[in-house]
């Protein structure tokens, strides 16, 4: 994955195609979706697939597999959990060092050229680890408890510690923007998302 801080017209092209893809959904030509929303979402898109299995396999016991980008290899495909292959975990590795100091920062940093805020990125990172920990638990029952205090682990993070709240339920404080994505930009609200009642 690490062609993606290494040639733009990688993410670049991501975006585009996202963006002509959500277009699509909503019967619409793709001028019609804010290239930052198409940012936005293919951001929280990447951000979920990377934490998803790095969370699963330490609420596991496995370890954490090195998710820096050089060392994830990915096929960049639409409509889904895309193709992705990681190290083996280990043990010595801390989740939140992998995360928060590999592809946390690296795919905030080339995601804002397109006009996503810090405040937006950051709310796709706290919605990605609770959807992955949400995920999980659904999943696999029995390991709710864990998967939950390791998700709140990393939103506890300096990162993240401001951009939700779990006061009633997790709820980021920023919007992924794919409402916009609809006609009229009238689509649909996120279930943790600030807008919503």
């Amino acid at each position: 994955m690490s062609e993606l801080l290494d040639d733009p017209a990688v993410l670049e092209d991501r975006v585009m195609t996202t963006r002509a893809y959500l277009a699509a959904a909503g019967g619409q030509e793709p001028e019609a979706v804010e290239v930052r929303v198409a940012a936005s979402i293919t951001h929280l898109g990447l951000v979920a697939r990377l934490v998803s299995p790095a969370l699963a396999a330490a609420v596991l016991g496995d370890g954490v597999p090195p998710l820096d980008l050089n060392s994830v290899h990915w096929q960049p495909v639409l409509g889904g959990a895309f193709p992705l292959s990681l190290a083996p975990p280990s043990k010595s590795r801390d989740l939140a060092t992998e995360f928060f100091e590999g592809p946390v920062p690296a795919l905030a940093t080339i995601t804002q050229r397109f006009g996503v805020s810090d405040h937006i990125l950051r709310g796709n990172v706290a919605s990605a680890v609770n959807g992955a920990s949400v995920a999980l638990s659904n999943a696999a029952p029995q390991l709710a408890d864990q998967a939950g205090r390791t998700a709140a682990q990393l939103l506890a993070h300096p990162t993240l510690h401001d951009i939700h709240t779990t006061t009633d339920g997790f709820r980021r404080r920023s919007c992924c923007l794919i409402y916009r994505a609809a006609p009229n930009h009238a689509g649909a609200l996120c279930g943790d998302c600030v807008l919503s009642a």
